[in-house]
């Protein structure tokens, strides 16, 4: 187990603008404001969504996308830096209107229709991703 103490920085709290892909986003709130770990938060709704669940198994993600307006149920992440660069990492919760859910990874196309978040820097700590050959993913490296 890796675990390190972290200190709270600045906090942002802003609408993501309407018709945007969601890490997207994301990435440019961090980016704007030099935010290279943190942590966020999103409510609101999507007016489509792709998605995915880790395979364990086979080591790779698979993917879907949910073509219809959702609502943000809960939407939580992480920024990181990934190969140098922010790297926004989310997973999230949507339900359509006859409370139907869908839930994984957030990818790329997930397009906002009204979306709120809450981000908290990170200081003294900054969080890096790199391949992890148990699970095949790319971790924090702490």
């Amino acid at each position: 187990m890796s675990v390190v103490e972290a200190k709270q920085g600045r906090i942002f709290i802003g609408k993501l603008p309407y018709g945007s892909d969601l890490l997207s986003a994301v990435k440019e709130v961090a980016e704007k404001n030099n935010v290279k770990s943190a942590v966020f938060f999103i409510i609101g709704s999507v007016k489509r969504a792709h998605l995915a669940y880790y395979h364990q198994v086979a080591k790779r993600y698979l993917d879907y996308y949910v073509e219809k307006p959702t609502e943000i149920v809960s939407c939580i992440g992480n920024i990181a830096e990934l190969e140098g660069q922010i790297f926004p990492h989310a997973h999230i919760v949507l339900s359509d209107p006859e409370g139907e859910t869908y839930g994984g990874h957030v990818l790329d196309g997930t397009v906002i229709f009204a979306a709120e978040i809450y981000m908290v820097e990170l200081k003294e700590v900054t969080l890096r991703r790199t391949y992890d050959e148990i699970t095949g993913l790319k971790l924090f490296q702490l």
